[in-house]
């Protein structure tokens, strides 16, 4: 079997490996291939902004925000808020747990709970920003032409897509039937939940700034 940290040249740390590892280990096949997808569009798409590894922005730190991003959609990340921020803190206890420092473990948080933050992500640090790139390009294909010739079909062949919507759909809809709190308004995970017919109801904006503070002119 091809070893993909060769093939593709990840980051070949042990700490990386254990990530790579826990994330086969702890979501579909289609979800992990995603979150590999991610990284090498993401690490792509920095090479075409003249980003490159340990020159424009610290690559393990990437690589592990791109593979844990979608960590909070598995029983191991599953928590009471939206999964962003779920998974956020799984990997933050994951990468501290075998020695990652404070400030790496920090950027690895960011990243992964900022990655769906569109008009915000892409104003932040390399690491952030291609975490958040690299989802959005594999997800919508928005992008994709910025991607070297011949990439994406390498990155597919290896890492298939396997489900239309990279299996992001069912976990996410699973634990807003089971926990509306996990859905807050504005959010992806509320509007996910919202073009599937679940979760909590959508308060309007007017009758929000309408009952706020009663009585106060």
């Amino acid at each position: 079997m091809t070893d993909a940290f060769a093939e593709f040249s990840l980051p070949d740390t042990d700490l990386a490996r254990e990530a790579y590892d826990l994330v086969f280990a702890a979501e579909t096949v289609a979800l992990a291939n995603h979150s590999v997808r991610t990284y090498l569009f993401g690490r792509a798409l920095g090479e075409g902004r003249g980003l490159r590894p340990a020159d424009g922005y610290d690559d393990e730190v990437l690589f592990l925000a791109s593979v844990l991003h979608d960590l909070g959609l598995t029983e191991r990340g599953d928590g009471g808020q939206r999964f962003e921020v779920d998974g956020a803190d799984a990997a933050a206890e994951f990468v501290s747990g075998r020695g990652l420092d404070d400030a790496r473990t920090r950027l690895v948080w960011e990243a992964i709970a900022l990655h769906s933050s569109t008009g915000i992500a892409h104003r932040m640090r390399p690491e952030i920003a291609l975490t958040h790139a690299g989802t959005s390009v594999d997800i919508t294909g928005q992008g994709a032409g910025a991607l070297p010739e011949g990439l994406a079909d390498r990155v597919h062949a290896a890492f298939p897509r396997l489900e239309r919507d990279c299996g992001l759909a069912l976990p996410v809809l699973e634990q807003i039937a089971r926990n509306p709190a996990k859905a807050p308004f504005g959010t992806l995970p509320a509007e996910i939940a919202r073009q599937h017919g679940i979760g909590p109801a959508v308060p309007a904006w007017g009758d929000l700034m309408a009952a706020a503070w009663p009585g106060v002119a």
